[in-house]
């Protein structure tokens, strides 16, 4: 007989897949199951690290944690789309405009992170998600069931976080991870929304592990320059500040968040929160 593992009715919601009704306010929430028969632990440790960000701008509320029947419960406020939802949207391609606003929050919530002395191991599109409401301009950051706090002590590590899109050269290394490969990550995802493509997409390679090195070589061997070719020169010198620095070295955040704010400012664009899919959504709208 299989096991069809019917997820559990969570005391005080109302299950439904990936999201729920608190059914005291009505309120939508997002549910997260882990079946006990599993490693429980994948979830309790992102129970435990969202309770050490909890407050901070861009970190999600958790509702509640604990078991509930064969399952481990991670209930949380329900967001709006992910940044990978919004670029298919936009027909995968954003504007200078958006991928600045976005690097600009996207800095500020890797830094609250790091602050706390967690690094987040999982940089990507799909774990940036928009708000919701009176905060649907605000970029939240979720998933932090690769996080680990930072250990401060340099040695060979396990490779974290396997989408290799994005991976910083260092987790290709298996070098142990520091706060400039979060970074690094998101150096590739702000190139992946402005370009619509990165460079190492859709080549092929007879195994994964094959892959891995391909791409690797690629991010290796390629300057920020060439990376970057055709694009401001900001882009360029953000991800040759991020690679030169050492595991000890901490970022200046601010300088990178001001390196991408003058080039907004020099170009003319406005602090307004119209992103792409802003305008978009208003387009369909007034058309319908």
């Amino acid at each position: 007989m299989g096991d069809k593992r019917e997820p559990p009715r969570v005391a005080g919601f109302r299950e439904r897949q990936d999201e729920g009704d608190d059914i005291l306010s009505n309120e939508e929430v997002a549910i997260k199951l882990v079946h006990r028969r599993d490693d429980p632990r994948i979830l309790e440790d992102e129970a435990s690290i969202y309770r050490a960000l909890a407050g901070g701008p861009g970190i999600p509320q958790v509702f509640w944690y604990g078991q509930q029947d064969d399952y481990y419960v991670l209930v949380q406020e329900l967001l709006g789309p992910s940044l990978e939802d919004l670029f298919n949207f936009c027909d995968r391609r954003f504007s200078l405009k958006t991928v600045l606003l976005i690097a600009d929050q996207a800095i500020s919530r890797i830094k609250y992170i790091h602050d706390k002395h967690y690094l987040h191991h999982d940089i990507k599109p799909d774990n940036f998600l928009m708000g919701v409401g009176r905060r649907g301009n605000v970029l939240y950051t979720i998933d932090f069931g690769l996080a680990q706090e930072f250990s401060g002590l340099a040695s060979e590590g396990r490779s974290h976080g396997r989408t290799l899109r994005y991976a910083s050269i260092n987790n290709h290394n298996k070098r142990k991870q520091s706060w400039c490969d979060d970074l690094e990550s998101l150096g590739y995802v702000l190139l992946y929304f402005i370009r619509g493509s990165l460079p190492w997409q859709g080549r092929k390679a007879a195994s994964e592990e094959e892959k891995d090195d391909l791409i690797k070589d690629m991010k290796t061997n390629t300057s920020p320059s060439s990376l970057c070719e055709g694009l401001p020169e900001e882009f360029a010198a953000y991800f040759g500040y991020v690679r030169s620095l050492g595991f000890d070295d901490r970022p200046r955040y601010a300088y990178l968040r001001q390196l991408f704010n003058r080039l907004f400012v020099s170009r003319g664009f406005k602090h307004d929160n119209v992103f792409d899919w802003t305008e978009k959504l208003h387009g369909l709208v007034v058309a319908s």
